[in-house]
């Protein structure tokens, strides 16, 4: 997608593609999450080596520091950011006892504080895979990502999209980080084009958000900013579990006037009793 954007604007870009240990992790299906950056560790030593002057991220596996010498040079417009739950109608249609699958310690956590009669399942591997354990009756019902089901162009009749005062996005979600080297300018030109000004501005108060709570992906935390009030106002939904068994847990939403989303992540993480 970002090169075909790129080669609207004259420049063509060759891919790399390579295989992250996030990757590995989430296709081997093993219980322990591996370290933060794992989605993206590999893309940046591919920066820094010389070997890409691009990788593009999903901005929810960016880390809140970045290696010296690194940056998030444009983000794209924003897809849909919100979860949809798969394979029923709504939460409040699930009986009790359903099997729900996920492998989001966020969604988990979710999940149990709308519906702790609800038996949640740890699925990974990418959303082919999930979906065929739904489609083979292995669960119930599926929490995915909207954005990664349009980038896929997959189109299911039973995707419903989840409230975020229900199911709060993971800072980032539906946003792509497209990272550089600080010290490329040329490259930095070019790929300013795609820069979508909103998108950043949220981009920016959702990593802020995490990082107060010392979050990385796999947090169980959630955090969307967006317009509010045709754009007069901006609005902060962010979520915070004690623990992925969603003991737990807190959603505050705050709001001002626009211009300025990083009050609106302080603010949130103080009401989230960050620190």
């Amino acid at each position: 997608m970002v090169a075909a954007a790129l080669a609207e604007h004259g420049h063509e870009a060759e891919l790399l593609e390579l295989v992250t240990t996030g990757d590995r992790w989430s296709a081997e299906g093993r219980a322990a999450a591996a370290d933060r950056g794992m989605f993206v560790k590999e893309l940046e030593e591919a920066l820094l080596d010389g070997r890409a002057h691009l990788a593009v991220h999903s901005a929810k596996d960016l880390p809140t520091e970045l290696p010296p010498g690194l940056a998030v040079l444009a983000v794209p417009p924003r897809e849909d950011p919100r979860d949809v739950l798969v394979g029923a109608p709504s939460l409040a249609a699930l009986p009790s006892g359903a099997r729900v699958g996920t492998g989001s310690p966020r969604r988990s956590a979710q999940l149990l504080l709308a519906r702790p009669d609800l038996e949640v399942v740890p699925v990974r591997g990418n959303v082919d895979t999930r979906l065929g354990k739904l489609d083979r009756g292995e669960v119930d019902a599926l929490v995915l990502a909207a954005a990664g089901l349009a980038r896929l162009g997959i189109a299911r009749p039973d995707a419903v999209p989840l409230d975020p005062a229900v199911s709060t996005p993971a800072p980032g979600q539906g946003l792509l980080a497209v990272e550089g080297r600080t010290d490329d300018a040329e490259t930095a030109a070019a790929v300013a084009v795609l820069d979508d000004a909103g998108a950043a501005e949220a981009l920016r108060a959702e990593r802020a958000l995490l990082a107060a709570l010392g979050g990385g992906c796999m947090t169980p935390a959630g955090a969307l900013c967006d317009p509010a009030d045709g754009g007069l106002r901006l609005r902060m939904v962010a979520f915070r579990a004690d623990d992925a068994a969603g003991a737990a847990g807190r959603r505050v939403t705050v709001a001002g006037p626009g211009g300025d989303p990083l009050s609106r992540a302080a603010r949130a993480a103080a009401e989230l009793g960050a620190g």
